[in-house]
């Protein structure tokens, strides 16, 4: 067999063993569902006339996230990159710090730092945890950095490194107890990008809430959606005072008076987004598992393809799989793009990892770590359908 014939058998294979999971017809990547309170609660908030950012489905979503997450306070806000923004804000990052994140991300994580006129500083991946590659980045800050009044200089730019972002990719947590220990060997505070990990747990404890903040999404291809929206997350009440003020305008609270202490953003979620967000919460526990189920279907349709594997979490996670993770294995990557194209061409929506953050435009300048690993992790991974309702409607 020639090797162009071995790819397209081999990307045959794989989509074939998607296809058995997911069933006939299209498949969408990942779909919102809405099969609960959304109708009860938007008329509600209808009724009320309390769409905007005033209302009571704002307070109990975050309620219901903070008693979910086990973060004692929680701020929502219009999306994911504006948690993130504010959340990098509050703790201290300024106009021309570095901020250590890592490649393999969505382009808001770098935004977010950019927002701030901060730099992002790119870090290697690992194959395990798709996160920060911890062992790797102890040794090149012990390389590249020192410490100056309690601060971490880039030895080369000259800079403050502020701070670090964890990104929990696809869900699944990243190695939150080296890096721990890597914020505080090297001063670094640590604020986690949880935008994809809502339901996901590290050592029995929720992602976003090991930093001083985190940032959630709830974007329409997220575990559950408000449409758009985001919140940050924090156990310190003063960052939480600071974040809801600064969001809300920086609005000095008066019956009627406009009066506006500081540059603030018009950030906060409305009402409405919030409602259909009290109603998904509701349901979270049930897509939680019904993911994890999805998972343990593709983990078995493809312990018989051995140019694959599913991606699992490890001993010390709980992952949310928010998306269904195919990774290749190294000598079969040229398969990659076969199989993106014989899927969708079939209607089972796949995709690629994100393009690394170090190969767009706003930021092939920025500084960077090797990405070997991170490279070869880009040109291997394929997400594939996700939807919790693929194990609802196959019951």
């Amino acid at each position: 067999m020639s090797e162009p014939e071995k790819t397209i058998s081999t990307a045959n294979e794989i989509v074939q063993a998607i296809r058995e999971i997911v069933g006939p017809g299209s498949i969408a990547l990942h779909e919102p569902s809405f099969d609960g309170n959304e109708w009860l609660y938007l008329k509600e908030c209808l009724d009320s006339k309390h769409v905007s950012s005033t209302g009571k489905f704002v307070e109990k979503f975050e309620a219901l996230i903070s008693e979910f997450t086990g973060a004692k306070y929680v701020v929502s806000v219009v999306n994911g990159t504006a948690a993130l923004q504010i959340a990098l804000k509050i703790v201290g990052v300024k106009s021309g710090d570095e901020v250590l994140i890592p490649a393999l991300t969505f382009v808001a994580t770098a935004n977010a730092v950019s927002y701030l006129g901060a730099i992002p500083h790119f870090l290697e991946s690992d194959e395990k945890s798709l996160g920060i590659n911890t062992f790797k980045l102890r040794d090149y800050l012990k390389a590249n950095t020192q410490i100056e009044s309690g601060l971490c200089i880039n030895k080369i730019t000259g800079r403050v490194i502020r701070a670090i972002v964890p990104m929990h990719t696809f869900g699944h947590p990243s190695d939150l107890e080296n890096l721990l220990s890597i914020a505080n060997e090297f001063r670094l505070i640590l604020v986690e990008d949880a935008a994809e990990s809502l339901g996901s747990f590290y050592c029995g404890q929720h992602t976003g809430t090991f930093g001083m903040a985190g940032a959630l999404s709830f974007n329409g291809n997220k575990i559950i959606t408000t449409g758009g929206g985001g919140a940050i997350l924090t156990n310190d009440q003063s960052l939480a005072r600071i974040a809801k003020h600064i969001t809300t305008t920086a609005k000095i609270p008066h019956e009627w008076e406009f009066d506006h202490d500081v540059v603030g953003y018009n950030y906060r979620l409305p009402n409405i987004n919030a409602a259909l967000g009290c109603a998904q919460m509701e349901s979270l526990p049930e897509k939680i598992s019904f993911k994890r189920a999805l998972f343990q279907r593709y983990k078995s349709a493809f312990e018989k393809i051995s140019d694959a594997y599913i991606f699992e979490e490890s001993n010390k996670c709980k992952s949310n799989y928010w998306l269904q993770t195919l990774i290749l294995k190294k000598e079969s990557q040229v398969v990659r793009d076969t199989v993106l194209e014989e899927s969708n061409k079939c209607g089972i929506m796949t995709r690629p990892a994100w393009k690394l953050m170090t190969h767009l435009i706003p930021y092939r300048n920025s500084p960077s770590m090797n990405l070997e690993d991170t490279n070869s992790l880009y040109r291997r991974i394929v997400n594939i359908p996700s939807s919790p309702e693929l194990i609802r409607v196959q019951k």
